[in-house]
């Protein structure tokens, strides 16, 4: 009987966050945490402003969404001691922490907390005339804001079809609403929107004009991968913005990432109160339906933080620690 009743006890501590909790939940003694997310009109800051929420409802830990320029900023911003957590695509966290391509130099002092859901290449346009990548050339395109991961994105896409970015289109530096903006208003052609799907400003431009999305074909898309293995194939299905089918892609993944000063507890309370609640989560925002446990202990680039190692060790996964 004794062994029964104890094995019911270690099923629990499973399914529930299994740390010396508070009232709350999860572990005591959490802070008030800087959560940097991306603009206004990015899944970014929409989605990362539902799990601060969530988070700080259920465990000792507060959590403020903030906007941000997105990834490159976000760790800048850990580097100065101005922000606790922060998004980041996968590929720029592996190129802070390697200082390569956008870091001169390497940014070590952060962590990996989650790898949460991936973050489709958009290439949106109001001009049903272009349909391929190869279509582009000569062409007015977004490519995203100044020192924004985006920018490396369409580079990588770009050069899979034998295009230079500086050569053969006309770039231009604009946050996700200015992009769309300037596609409104006929100034540029297409251009480069790397978030989860749907992103609010593509959105908003669909609910008023006939939006594209250029798709990559299967023997582009393996090239790319050759190249740059932090992408990978995904889809768009056509009921997300109406378009007429379905749009193939590549996709990079959206990371949770803590400066190393974070305590254990708040990170372990972030992790519990987003995984712990995933219904609620998903009622608020799609992409709660992407999140899943294997997925965000599959980051290698940046190893975890403590707080993260020991949530998933609790669930029964290894990630790699500081």
């Amino acid at each position: 009987m004794k062994k029964i009743i104890s094995l019911a006890l270690v099923l629990v501590m499973l399914v529930a966050c299994a740390a010396v909790a508070d009232e709350k939940g999860g572990m005591a003694g959490g802070t008030r945490l800087r959560f940097t997310t991306g603009g206004a009109q990015g899944t970014y800051y929409g989605f990362g402003g539902v799990l601060a929420g969530k988070v700080g409802e259920k465990t000792s830990t507060t959590i403020t969404a903030i906007t941000s320029g997105g990834s490159k900023a976000n760790i800048e911003a850990m580097e100065d001691g101005d922000a606790d957590l922060g998004f980041v695509q996968s590929d720029v966290g592996a190129y802070a922490f390697r200082g390569m391509r956008l870091f001169e130099d390497r940014v070590t002092n952060f962590s990996t907390v989650a790898n949460l859901y991936m973050e489709q290449v958009q290439i949106v346009t109001l001009d049903p005339s272009i349909k391929t990548v190869a279509d582009l050339k000569g062409k007015n395109v977004s490519v995203g804001a100044a020192g924004a991961g985006v920018y490396f994105n369409a580079v990588d896409v770009l050069k899979a079809y034998g295009l230079d970015i500086d050569k053969d289109i006309k770039p231009t530096y604009q946050s996700f609403g200015d992009s769309v903006e300037a596609l409104q208003d006929g100034k540029i052609d297409a251009a480069f929107i790397v978030a989860g799907a749907p992103t609010t400003a593509v959105t908003s431009l669909a609910a008023t004009k006939k939006v594209y999305l250029v798709q990559l074909d299967d023997q582009h898309i393996m090239s790319l991968l050759t190249e740059s293995p932090y992408y990978s194939k995904n889809v768009i299905a056509k009921d997300v913005y109406g378009t007429d089918d379905d749009v193939t892609t590549v996709a990079v993944g959206a990371v949770v990432i803590a400066n190393d000063d974070v305590s254990e507890a708040d990170v372990y309370n972030f992790l519990c109160g987003v995984f712990e609640n995933l219904d609620e989560i998903t009622a608020a925002h799609a992409k709660g339906a992407e999140l899943n446990l294997g997925f965000a202990a599959s980051y290698t680039a940046v190893p975890y933080h403590p707080g993260a190692v020991k949530y998933f060790a609790e669930k029964g996964m290894k990630v790699s620690g500081k």
